[in-house]
Parts: C-alpha cells; sequence; structure tokens
C-alpha cells in the first residue's frame, strides 16, 4: 500500500511539474497554472490518492512517508515561485509549507464534493497571489 501510496503521489507530482513547465512565465500565468495543475491532480485521481491514504491511517511508515511527500511538494513549490517572489529564501520556504497546506485541505474539500474544480482552483490561486 505505501508503494502505491507513493506511486499515486509520483504520477501527480511529474503531472504538476509538467503543467507548470508548459506556461508562460508571467507570475500571474505562473500563479494560475500552480493553482490549475495542483488541484487537478486530486480531481484527476478521483481520491484515489486519499483512499489509499486512508486506508493507511494509524500506520507510523504512512506517517512517515506523507511528511515525505508533503516536504516534495514544498520543494516544487519553491522552485517554481522563487523566480517570482522577493521574500527572503526562509519566509518563501515557510510560507509553501503553508499553501501545501492549503491545497491539501482544498483538494480533500474537492474530492468531498464540497467545490467544483475551478472554485478550488480559484481559492488556491487567491491564496498563492497572497502568499507573494
Amino acid at each position: 500500500m505505501i508503494e502505491l501510496y507513493r506511486w499515486i503521489d509520483a504520477q501527480q507530482a511529474a503531472a504538476l511539474r509538467s503543467a507548470i513547465t508548459a506556461t508562460a512565465q508571467s507570475t500571474e500565468e505562473m500563479v494560475q497554472a500552480l493553482a490549475d495543475a495542483y488541484i487537478h491532480c486530486a480531481a484527476d485521481t478521483n481520491g484515489e490518492f486519499y483512499i489509499v491514504g486512508a486506508a493507511l491511517a494509524g500506520s507510523e511508515e504512512k506517517a512517515m512517508v506523507y511528511q515525505e511527500l508533503l516536504d516534495n511538494s514544498v520543494q516544487i513549490f519553491i522552485s517554481v515561485l522563487e523566480p517570482h517572489s522577493a521574500l527572503p529564501q526562509q519566509q518563501l520556504e515557510e510560507r509553501c509549507v503553508g499553501l501545501v497546506g492549503a491545497g491539501e485541505a482544498l483538494s480533500t474539500a474537492l474530492v468531498r464534493g464540497k467545490y467544483t474544480e475551478a472554485q478550488a482552483a480559484q481559492a488556491f490561486a487567491s491564496i498563492i497571489r497572497g502568499a507573494l
């Protein structure tokens, strides 16, 4: 189950990187592309990542792997946003930790049917803009 969890995340990270690199480089375009791609990854999996995660709930190994996957997402956000930010490195990293948390919360809400993909992506883009 852990390997399936990692595999789903790797697929999502690859899709995220692909969507971001295919986008023009203005700050606004990058913010929207990042938000759209992150939220789309959750919509595209139909919740499998969260289902596998729930099946692994309580597992110490799952907790360690989940933190590793979150850290990887934070690094992606830093690398994408750094060229568009005047923040010191430490502050950018702190904000990216928060952004990934917000993205996860919006993704979970999307999978549960609380928001449409467009609503979640627009909310996330607004949060990213505010963080920059």
